[in-house]
């Protein structure tokens, strides 16, 4: 049994990639594995200031929620990002939170497995690759750590657009799959 963390990072609840983090879950759940959503909705997270301080003391000197999330995404051994596609990259939000863990990189973080989850309104295949390649390379800068899968949705826009969506038994199978 794995423990799965999965990080949902649009602001509008039930969204398409909500959604598609929810499907993920669920298979990982189905596989019998030990499965947490984090949505950064309603999450007060600032801006990391690059003082590098935390790479001695393993802790950011700011303190608010990213300290908690910090803290499960040490102790996961998967860890799946989920994202809504806003011009062509990763939404402010996860890329906020992926600074701010910056802590964990002197650790000794648990995950090996990163995944990534996107949805978009565009639904050509280029959309995602600038924010899976952004996942990609904080993966990359954890020695243990790999980017092992992605999944993109597109050609849904409007909150709850992606229901009925082929792609969301993909992620179940993606999740039931790790």
């Amino acid at each position: 049994m794995k423990k799965v963390l999965i990080i949902s990072s649009s602001l509008r609840k039930n969204a398409n990639s909500e959604q598609l983090a929810a499907s993920f879950a669920d298979g990982a759940k189905a596989a019998g594995h030990d499965v947490e959503i984090v949505s950064l909705r309603d999450k007060e997270i600032g801006f990391c200031i690059g003082c590098f301080a935390c790479q001695k003391t393993k802790r950011c000197f700011m303190h608010d929620d990213a300290d908690a999330i910090r803290e499960k995404m040490l102790c996961a051994d998967v860890l799946v990002f989920a994202t809504p596609i806003y011009y062509y990259e990763m939404s402010g939000a996860l890329k906020t939170m992926l600074d701010r863990a910056n802590p964990l990189y002197p650790s000794d973080y648990r995950f090996r497995e990163v995944y990534a989850l996107a949805t978009a309104a565009e639904d050509e295949e280029y959309v995602p690759q600038r924010a899976f390649s952004g996942i990609e390379g904080w993966a990359d800068c954890f020695e243990k750590s790999e980017l092992v899968g992605t999944l993109f949705c597109g050609g849904v826009t409007d909150i709850g657009e992606i229901s009925g969506n082929a792609k969301l038994q993909e992620a179940f199978e993606m999740g039931k799959n790790i």
